[in-house]
């Protein structure tokens, strides 16, 4: 099941779309959670801090515990704390408390001071308290408690609290103030937490709700745009399948009117049916002219065979030496378009192009055209067989239509070492000079079966020159004919 939910492209992307974009609202969320509580938490802290530091001043400016005008308890739970953990002060309404110095939430009687504001030692300067302030005795007009010193800084804390029997967590501040009368006391003041919950839970809610639609969204959406985006390739797909069922090379795939990565596999699919039509196309070519072809010499021996041997006196032995001769040229350059077809490699030996062209012209039967040379050294690498054969096609070729003059040069020109076979004959017409080196290929005046040219002889030079890095080319000579020009690498120095 697994295998058929995710085996298309369409399902993977939806797939992954919706995993990465859930990955990401994860740690959006919590990453916005946290500093919601956090915010919110700090908030409550100095919420806290504030209303510790108010009751503060007003004990460190001389408020008796007792007369502390403390805040309410639902909002703001305060106690007032001495060294011992006593509680001297407390909001009211404030039933259970937890987190602070003192977990009691009634106020004991504070201490009563032997210092009735008179003199211990019946001085006549009214008496220093002990923190420098001056008192003026149990009868004197200012009663009050001398001035406190309050802690910079305010510890934190987290507890709960009760009131009116409803139990809420709070955020505390712990805030000291030393040196008061009833010495050292500290204040307790809370903030509640429940807007910090209240929004961290609404925020939680909304994500839990809004996260699965939000994905539903996403994967839909990603189902659709893919699913369009792939529909061309369907078609791809579905037409390919038609053109193999078919075998019509001729048919092409349907290109989309886009600009994107799709459209551009479309032509490229059909720029690859329309060379493997030209490929076929030119393998049946190539077959039926080979058939052809070798059906002549093949017909003619045959016949000249069975005449031999019903009236030997009748057997023409120089025509079938003739027509076995051309049937072994043939088949020969069809082994070799072969070999160069299915990619065989030229090969690295160096040859030198001078010598070459005097073995091949030291080889050649009397009786045919004299041939000039210009020959100067110069080495290519490459194979010594397959080069060996340019040169004698080309030679065979000039020779078959010069009428009395062929012309052969080998030199070199900067990186590149030339050939150059020319002739006086008719040439080659302008608008077929490209034509001639296709394969089975030979212009009206040379259809003649009797000059032997088969239609090979340029199609397989020319091959061989590509391969060999070079081109070969047609032109008209000097002296009126055609000269054939082929260059090739001049090999790196040894």
């Amino acid at each position: 099941m697994r295998r058929r939910l995710f085996g298309s492209v369409r399902a993977r992307a939806t797939l992954g779309a919706t995993l990465v974009v859930a990955v990401a609202l994860l740690a959006a969320g919590a990453s916005v959670l946290l500093a919601l509580r956090s915010n919110l938490t700090d908030q409550a802290s100095s919420e806290a801090e504030s209303s510790a530091r108010k009751v503060a001043v007003s004990i460190a400016t001389g408020t008796a515990p007792a007369a502390l005008e403390l805040p309410d308890g639902d909002d703001t739970p305060v106690q007032v704390v001495d060294g011992d953990g006593r509680l001297l002060a407390a909001s009211e309404d404030l039933e259970r408390i937890s987190g602070t110095g003192s977990s009691a939430v009634r106020p004991v009687t504070p201490p009563v001071d032997d210092d009735d504001g008179g003199d211990d030692d019946g001085g006549d300067d009214g008496g220093s308290d002990r923190h420098g302030g001056k008192g003026k005795g149990k009868g004197g007009d200012d009663d009050s408690y001398a001035y406190g010193e309050i802690a910079d800084d305010a510890e934190g804390g987290k507890g709960s609290a009760t009131v009116d029997g409803e139990t809420r967590d709070h955020r505390f501040a712990a805030l000291e103030v030393k040196n008061t009368r009833q010495g050292d006391l500290t204040v307790y003041a809370g903030a509640s937490l429940s807007a910090e919950q209240s929004a961290v839970g609404t925020a939680l809610t909304v994500m839990l709700t809004g996260f699965p639609v939000l994905l539903g969204v996403v994967g839909a959406v990603t189902w659709l745009v893919t699913r369009r985006a792939l529909r061309p390739v369907e078609g791809i797909r579905s037409e390919m399948s038609a053109i193999t069922a078919s075998q019509d090379l001729a048919r092409r795939v349907p290109e989309p009117a886009t600009h994107d990565e799709v459209a551009r596999l479309a032509r490229t699919t059909n720029e690859t049916l329309a060379a493997l039509e030209t490929s076929v196309e030119r393998q049946r070519r190539f077959v039926a002219d080979a058939s052809h072809e070798l059906r002549s010499p093949i017909a003619s021996l045959r016949t000249q065979l069975e005449v031999g041997a019903a009236h030997p006196e009748l057997l023409d032995v120089e025509g079938a030496v003739a027509d076995t001769v051309r049937l072994q040229e043939l088949a020969a350059g069809l082994l070799l378009l072969a070999r160069l077809d299915a990619g065989e490699q030229p090969g690295e030996a160096r040859v030198d192009l001078a010598t070459l062209s005097g073995e091949e012209l030291s080889q050649r039967p009397a009786g045919r055209v004299a041939v000039r040379t210009h020959l100067r050294p110069v080495e290519v690498a490459g194979s010594r067989s397959q080069l060996a054969r340019v040169v004698g096609n080309l030679l065979d070729n000039a020779q078959r239509h010069a009428r009395s003059r062929v012309d052969i040069a080998v030199r070199a020109e900067g990186p590149w070492a030339v050939v150059e076979v020319g002739d006086d004959g008719g040439g080659v017409p302008e608008a077929e000079r490209e034509r001639i080196f296709e394969r089975f290929v030979r212009l009206d005046d040379a259809r003649a079966r009797d000059d032997g040219g088969a239609g090979l002889g340029l199609a397989i030079a020319r091959d061989v020159a590509v391969r060999h890095g070079g081109a070969l080319t047609v032109r008209s000579s000097p002296a009126g004919g055609a000269l054939f020009e082929l260059r090739l690498p001049v090999a790196p120095a040894a």
